[in-house]
């Protein structure tokens, strides 16, 4: 197929972000959209808990590793097949979703509609790594995304339970599968071609980017940051709900003082960036989570479970998040062009296993009914990726 040059890309940039912001909205929101209704589907659908539970899972675990597929396959064919055909597939799932009878059929109609999301996402940001590679446009489209893939999920329970309360729990998925549709049919005439040319074969491509050490050492902090926030929506019904009691709606509502925070970070940390570099920034990043992760521990020793105990040192740790996914993208990517897409997938993909292991290792080995397994993974991925940042700076 003919490959539009990047320069035609000719949009301003508040009219690119309307393009682009409704795909990893909607990616980011379906993650946990329907939290607060966890506790009532397992009757719903006739299957256990644990299934349920499982949706949530797999929804972030499939999102990063269907980037493998996607990722190459947009240096391949293009970005606008890969994020349309995408979209489309995010938005059917949705709408099936709101129909579904049985757990099991629940659980695979998540699998496609992550695999949807995960077409978009990584679209999306080659997308942007190919018009605005190098710019200050870029750093604000990443810094803007990187915080969407943070503070969205703690929206979402708010919204999600609003929805439910006026109109069902299935309600939920009709209006994510609306609103995808909607955001495909605003992009399928304006959304123009950007791949630069052909790439590397797929293997030698993501052998060649393994083998960068900013893109191991960055993506390893993107996974820290956001496997932190899964740890903390994994646990966060089972202690507020499960053990202090809280209605879902006052649930939703404490959840979303985390999205305020992140909100309100997000609008210093480019002077912040600007301030400490990329490297300064995403170090400060980490150690404002481990801060957190220490008062967190403390509050869990001596408090019951409570708004205060819990999600009070999460403040402290939703801004070292944001510092650090406004900056990965850009120390990650920084090197590749051709291989943009890949880049992105094997981010995306690494985040994600990163983030769902060990965060589902830690709830499954600590007692998942307390804060102790946000507190232990906040402790050592953070520290993880500092070790990884001071080795960069002696190379």
């Amino acid at each position: 197929m003919p490959v539009q040059p990047a320069r035609d890309w000719a949009y301003p940039l508040p009219s690119a972000l309307l393009l682009m912001v409704p795909f990893d909205l909607l990616a980011s929101l379906a993650m946990d959209v329907y939290l607060p209704v966890i506790p009532r589907m397992p009757e719903a659908l006739d299957t256990s808990p644990a299934l349920v539970q499982l949706t949530l899972s797999a929804y972030m675990l499939v999102v990063g590793l269907g980037q493998l597929l996607f990722g190459p396959l947009s240096d391949r064919i293009g970005r606008r097949p890969v994020v349309l055909g995408g979209a489309l597939l995010f938005s059917l799932a949705s709408l099936a979703l709101a129909a579904v009878q049985g757990g099991g059929l629940f659980l695979a109609l998540r699998v496609a509609q992550a695999l949807g999301a995960s077409a978009a996402l990584v679209a999306t940001f080659a997308t942007v790594r190919d018009v605005y590679a190098g710019t200050p446009q870029g750093n604000t489209i990443y810094g803007l995304f990187g915080a969407i893939l943070a503070f969205v999920p703690a929206l979402g329970p708010i919204v999600g339970a609003a929805v439910a309360l006026g109109l069902g729990w299935r309600a939920i998925f009709v209006l994510l599968g609306l609103s995808g549709l909607v955001a495909c049919a605003r992009a399928w005439p304006r959304w123009h071609e950007t791949r630069p040319g052909r790439s590397h074969g797929h293997g030698a491509g993501l052998a060649r980017i393994l083998r960068n050490a900013p893109f191991r050492v960055y993506t390893l902090g993107f996974g820290a940051a956001m496997g932190t926030f899964f740890v903390f929506f994994s646990i966060a019904p089972r202690v507020l709900i499960g053990m202090a009691g809280m209605p879902p709606m006052a649930f939703s509502a404490a959840f979303a003082t985390v999205a305020l925070v992140m909100i309100l970070t997000t609008r210093v940390v480019g002077r912040l960036v600007a301030r400490w570099g990329v490297a300064g920034c995403c170090a400060r990043g980490a150690l404002t989570m481990m801060a957190g992760a220490v008062l967190l521990g403390i509050g869990t020793s001596v408090l019951p479970p409570s708004f205060v105990a819990l999600v009070v040192p999460m403040w402290v740790i939703a801004v070292g998040i944001v510092l650090v996914v406004s900056v990965t993208a850009n120390g990650a990517l920084a090197a590749f062009g051709d291989d943009a897409g890949a880049a992105v997938a094997l981010y995306y993909c690494l985040q994600g296993v990163l983030a769902v292991g060990p965060g589902t290792l830690m709830v499954l080995l600590l007692d998942g009914d307390t804060a102790w397994p946000l507190v232990a993974y906040a402790l050592f991925m953070p520290a993880v990726s500092l070790v990884g940042l001071w080795m960069i700076r002696r190379a």
